[in-house]
């Protein structure tokens, strides 16, 4: 029996839903492998975090993989995954096999820059033939759809519009000529358009459009495409859920209230080298504040976000809340920016954050298009002091340093 026909057989005699049923059931359970670092209210944020990611694997893979169908669609609402910026739409055209290539057509509106990225993940191509959810977490090893690769990029400023602002983009092999490129191959299995807004209030949305070259006909769907599907699927959100513990133990947990920039770690998943991004981790009693000073080199766009130990947005920031970007930054007079981090509004000037009743959680600062990130100090200071005394508490002996570039 072919691995397809396996699959199939899987999907119809229900074992394949069965086995994305009980990946689901069992990845809930991973909350207990992070012992005593989550308290009543990550618990809570964790349940409602697992069913934002089934429904964004789901809408991923079920919905947006069909391999006669590409589609380009944003992420779901308010699913989150290692700091999704606010700031950006996220288009995504997930790849059921290899061997097709791509034209991506549109318009820019008024945005000022993009980026597409396509992507590899260490998967077997036949996972619909075959159970996953009793092997745990160490199914991640050699499935994992969550780790993403970006094996090529390109960027606005490189793509050539005309008067109106329409372009297209080859996904292909080999460089057609005369034409804008992004190079795919055999392990290419989806592509990500990062949109970046400056006022969304203010600027007109791009429309794109993907398409398979050889356009062929709208087809049903087969049971042994379903079944790999679900399969994806189930192990993004294992994959999702088993992520950030690995960052918080390994890494974040262990550099309290510090930020370090680290390529190597964000393009782990699916990142883009056209950015520095830093992560780090938080932590602070309800009567303290959290106080963070850096300069602010030039760049295409930035962003400092507060996030809950899942590296999900608070629910504040659909009102703007959560976190600051160059555009509502307020900088101090010798134009540095600084970012507090309280229950209450010290008053004092800066950007205050609301910590939304939050003792912890990770946080991340990012800079587009910028040369050299910036050195960042952090201090954590009683709240009624920063309240009373101001800034001036916020002495070099106080001050915990981070934001190291390390690779």
């Amino acid at each position: 029996m072919s691995d397809n026909d396996a699959a199939a057989r899987r999907l119809l005699e229900g074992r394949a839903w069965d086995d994305f049923c009980e990946t689901i059931r069992l990845t809930g359970h991973e909350i207990g492998r992070w012992g005593d670092a989550v308290d009543d209210l990550d618990r809570a944020e964790w349940y409602r975090y697992l069913s934002r990611q089934v429904r964004n694997g789901l809408e991923r893979f079920v919905e947006n993989c069909e391999p006669d169908h590409p589609r380009l669609r944003d992420i779901p609402f308010r699913s989150s995954v290692n700091a999704t910026s606010p700031d950006q739409d996220h288009l995504l055209s997930e790849w059921y096999e290899p061997g097709s290539e791509y034209r991506v057509w549109g318009n820019r509106g008024t945005i000022p820059y993009f980026v597409m990225a396509v992507w590899k993940a260490d998967q077997d191509r036949n996972v619909g033939s075959r159970d996953w959810a009793e092997a745990g977490v160490d199914s991640l090893k050699e499935f994992d759809p969550a780790m993403l690769y970006t094996t090529d990029f390109l960027q606005s400023d490189a793509v050539h519009f005309d008067e109106d602002g329409n372009f297209e983009v080859y996904c292909t092999h080999e460089k057609p000529e005369g034409k804008d490129w992004l190079k795919i191959d055999e392990s290419s299995v989806g592509m990500l358009i990062r949109v970046v807004h400056q006022d969304r209030s203010q600027e007109i949305d791009p429309v794109m459009h993907i398409e398979r070259l050889d356009r062929p006909a709208q087809r049903p769907i087969k049971p042994h495409e379903l079944a790999t599907n679900l399969a994806r699927a189930a192990q993004m959100v294992r994959g999702y859920a088993e992520l950030p513990r690995n960052w918080w133990f390994d890494n974040l947990g262990t550099r309290i209230n510090q930020l370090q920039f680290s390529r190597t770690v964000y393009l782990s998943n699916g990142g883009v080298a056209d950015r520095h991004h830093a992560f780090g981790a938080w932590k602070k009693p309800h009567d303290m504040a959290l106080v963070f000073h850096f300069d602010v080199p030039p760049a295409e766009h930035w962003i400092f976000q507060l996030l809950n130990i899942f590296q999900e947005n608070l629910d504040t920031y659909e009102h703007q809340g959560g976190h600051i970007n160059m555009n509502r930054a307020v900088l101090e007079p010798d134009g540095t920016a600084r970012v507090i981090i309280a229950e209450s509004d010290p008053g004092i000037g800066g950007n205050w954050i609301d910590s939304f009743d939050h003792d912890h959680g990770t946080m991340s600062l990012r800079f587009i298009k910028c040369a050299v990130p910036p050195t960042v100090s952090a201090y954590l200071v009683p709240l009624e002091e920063l309240r009373t005394k101001g800034v001036a508490i916020l002495t070099p002996d106080r001050a915990i340093v981070s934001g190291d570039l390390v690779d």
